[in-house]
């Protein structure tokens, strides 16, 4: 096996042991970027002169005994929201033409203080504003979309083009890409993981996590990441403990399986892999339970009416002073948040308050509930409507996050672990969400089914 094709945890103890030089790594995994980033536009950036530097300090680092932990020279990619002191951060867009992070972020700072090595920056759908993120292209299919908007993070993982990466998530950016592309993605609590330093989408909605090949990776990065965040809205609460996964058996941990929302307008091969996935973690020792989910003909009414005025808002005096300098697609956006009151915003923000509490109350019912995280693969390139078999037509981009947004609006943590694939061979992913700070128990029944499902966290093969 090829250093790039290792997942976190195998690079991690390959590296500790001794067996593999953080070097070795880092240059097998940018001779891939060199190999696939042509046809997939993954990255903005690729530094790698600095990556190589980054490697052989962590080499000698090791050598003389001062080893870090699991992500000491380890080769990740960043999406470009994320600041790092000297370098642009674009947001991939004409907007931030020029401009250069003063400072790191504070996610940056800690994967540096972990001694990871940077690839360089990822491509988002432009300000993290849409779910297909057109500048990168599917790992397994080039002609299909990435997702977004943390697209080029997924893709470079799903790729080999990075051993790990992370995204943002305001209605399902990080488990989105994630599930189209076969790879794990963690939203986790609101306000687990600092914020600072991190552009904006929507502040009361965005999240930092992880971007992986398995779930216990994703716990790994988790680990590095996790704690207080002060800005802009912080749990007020110690820095907690994530223990990484090890159980292969789910006894005693009760799953919820949605019996409204999640399964309605799904695609047939989506919800039979999902619905087996359930049936093998009940093979586990999982009590399955049927719920209901709450407030579910309000769900993207509260998404909308919260992310939309937030955006505008952020973007309000460049929206003003150079409107042509942002995509046709964002600016409609950003243009339409100026119409609506701070009447709606509050009735937003008060639904929201109603659905934190009726989720509260589904999550004394059960431990965890699983669900589809997209209700269909991977769209073509260019497709911008998806027709059901019940005679509705929505957007691309409304299917792709309503299944993920709940878990946005309520601040849960979600993970999304590939559970197939469809006919023409495009990953499906199942979405796990726990109560707040619930971290440890979506870890747990991820990492249990994975354990069991009998396949290898594989490199996409990126076709030309």
């Amino acid at each position: 096996m090829r250093p790039f094709e290792l997942t976190l945890a195998e690079a991690a103890d390959a590296v500790a042991n001794g067996e593999l030089s953080p070097m070795e790594l880092t240059g097998s995994v940018l001779e891939r970027i060199d190999a696939v980033e042509e046809r997939l536009g993954a990255y903005v950036a690729v530094t790698g002169e600095v990556a190589r530097r980054s490697a052989a300090l962590a080499e000698r680092e090791i050598a003389t005994g001062r080893y870090r932990g699991p992500l000491h020279g380890i080769p990740f990619g960043l999406k470009d929201l994320i600041d790092v002191a000297g370098l642009p951060t674009t947001a991939s867009s004409r907007v931030r033409e020029g401009h250069v992070a003063p400072a790191d972020s504070a996610v940056t700072r800690s994967l540096f203080d972990a001694g990871a090595v940077l690839l360089g920056k990822t491509h988002t759908h432009e300000f993290a504003y849409g779910l297909t993120t057109p500048q990168t292209r599917n790992a397994w299919d080039q002609g299909r979309v990435a997702g977004g908007s943390s697209g080029g993070s997924a893709v470079a993982v799903a790729a080999g083009a990075a051993t790990f990466a992370l995204g943002t998530d305001t209605g399902g950016s990080i488990r989105v890409p994630a599930a189209l592309n076969g790879v794990v993605g963690l939203k986790p609590t609101y306000g687990l993981i600092s914020r600072d330093g991190v552009t904006s989408l929507s502040w009361s909605l965005d999240h930092v996590g992880p971007l992986t090949r398995t779930v216990r990776d994703a716990a790994l990065v988790l680990s590095a990441l996790a704690g207080h965040d002060e800005y802009p809205a912080g749990l007020g609460a110690a820095r907690p403990e994530h223990p990484l996964p090890r159980e292969r058996d789910l006894k005693g941990l009760r799953i919820g399986v949605p019996a409204n929302y999640y399964f309605d307008r799904v695609g047939p091969e989506v919800e039979t892999a999902v619905r087996g996935a359930i049936a093998q973690m009940s093979d586990l020792g999982a009590d399955l339970v049927e719920v209901e989910i709450p407030m579910a003909r309000y769900i993207q009414a509260i998404q909308w009416g919260l992310m939309v005025p937030e955006a505008t808002a952020y973007h309000e005096r460049a929206l003003r002073s150079a409107p042509e300098r942002y995509g046709p697609d964002v600016r409609v956006l950003l243009e339409a948040g100026e119409l609506l009151s701070a009447g709606d915003y509050l009735r937003a923000q008060r639904a929201r308050t109603l659905m934190r509490r009726e989720w509260g109350r589904l999550f004394e019912q059960v431990d965890v509930i699983a669900a589809p995280t997209v209700p269909m693969t991977a769209a073509e390139a260019g497709q911008d409507t998806v027709a059901w078999p019940d005679g509705t037509t929505e957007s691309v981009s409304d299917a792709y996050v309503r299944l993920s947004a709940p878990a946005n609006i309520t601040g849960v943590p979600a993970l999304t672990l590939p559970v197939g694939r469809d006919h023409a061979g495009l990953p499906i992913g199942m979405q796990l969400m726990g109560p707040p700070m619930g971290e440890a128990l979506v870890l747990r029944a991820g990492h249990a089914y994975e354990s069991v499902r009998g396949e290898p966290a594989e490199v996409a093969a990126v076709t030309a």
